[in-house]
C-alpha cells in the first residue's frame, strides 16, 4: 500500500522538476521504490568513465621523476587553483586539462637540448580532488569537496561544516548513478545520531541535499507517508 501511494503521489511532482537536479538530460516521469533500506554502491564504471584519460586538474598533487638525474628526480608538486605547476629549469607549465602521459612530453620538451640531452620524464597522481562530492541544501558551506577515504553521510555534513541553524534534519536525499541507474535515498541525520540506523557511506559524484531545496520537495509526499523515516527510502528514478 505505501508502495502505491508513494508511486502516485511523487509522479506528479517528479516530471515537474528540473533535470539539473537529478543530473540528468530529461525530467523525470516515474519512481519505483526499491526494496531495500540501503542505496547501493556505485560501481567502478559510474566513477570513472570507460575508456576516458585522466585529465590533471586543479589542487592535484604529482609526483615527477627525469631518469637519472637525482635532482629533478621524486619531485613532488601540486597544482594550483589554475592548474599550473612550477617544475625545476622547465618554468611554469600549464597541467590543467593535460594527461599525465601529455605533461611528461610537454616537461621533456622544455628541459630537451638545453638541460638534458634526452629526457625521460615519468610523471604520476599522487592525489586528486577530483573525485568529488556535493553537498548542498541546509549546510553551512554548500559545494564541491574531495572523497579521500572512506567518507559517510554524517562526515560528509561534517565537512560542509554542519547543518544550518534551523535546517530540516528529518530530511536528507542523496542522489546517485548505480549501473548507469539514477537512483535517490531518504534519510534522516537525527535518526543516524541516535544510532536508529547505520551512517550510510558516501561515494564520489554523490549529490548530498539536505533540508529545505528544491531536491527536497520532490519528495515532500514520501515524507507525508513516512513522516518520522525510521528506515532509508530508496528510489529509481526514471528519466525521459
Amino acid at each position: 500500500m505505501r508502495k502505491l501511494i508513494v508511486l502516485l503521489a511523487l509522479s506528479s511532482a517528479l516530471t515537474a522538476c528540473g533535470s539539473s537536479q537529478l543530473g540528468g538530460t530529461g525530467s523525470v516521469s516515474d519512481i519505483k521504490v526499491v526494496e531495500s533500506d540501503v542505496l547501493p554502491e556505485p560501481t567502478r564504471l559510474d566513477l570513472f568513465e570507460q575508456n576516458r584519460p585522466y585529465l590533471i586538474g586543479p589542487f592535484d598533487k604529482l609526483t615527477i621523476d627525469v631518469f637519472g638525474i637525482e635532482e629533478l628526480s621524486k619531485q613532488e608538486v601540486q597544482t594550483d587553483a589554475g592548474g599550473r605547476i612550477s617544475f625545476p629549469l622547465a618554468g611554469i607549465i600549464e597541467a590543467a586539462g593535460k594527461t599525465p602521459g601529455e605533461l611528461e612530453e610537454e616537461i621533456e620538451g622544455r628541459l630537451r637540448g638545453q638541460y638534458v640531452r634526452d629526457p625521460q620524464v615519468t610523471v604520476n597522481l599522487k592525489e586528486t580532488v577530483s573525485q568529488v562530492v556535493t553537498i548542498d541544501g541546509q549546510v553551512r558551506e554548500p559545494g564541491l569537496y574531495p572523497v579521500i577515504g572512506k567518507m559517510t553521510l554524517m562526515r560528509a555534513v561534517a565537512i560542509a561544516k554542519g547543518t544550518a541553524e534551523f535546517a530540516k534534519l528529518d530530511d536528507v536525499v542523496i542522489f546517485r548513478t548505480v549501473n548507469g541507474q539514477k537512483m535517490a535515498a531518504l534519510y534522516n541525520l537525527k535518526s543516524i545520531r541516535r544510532g536508529i540506523y547505520n551512517d550510510p557511506e558516501v561515494f564520489a559524484n554523490d549529490v548530498v541535499v539536505v533540508g529545505d531545496s528544491q531536491a527536497r520537495r520532490i519528495f515532500k509526499d514520501a515524507l507525508q507517508v513516512a513522516p518520522t523515516l525510521l528506515t532509508p527510502l530508496v528510489y529509481i528514478l526514471t528519466t525521459n
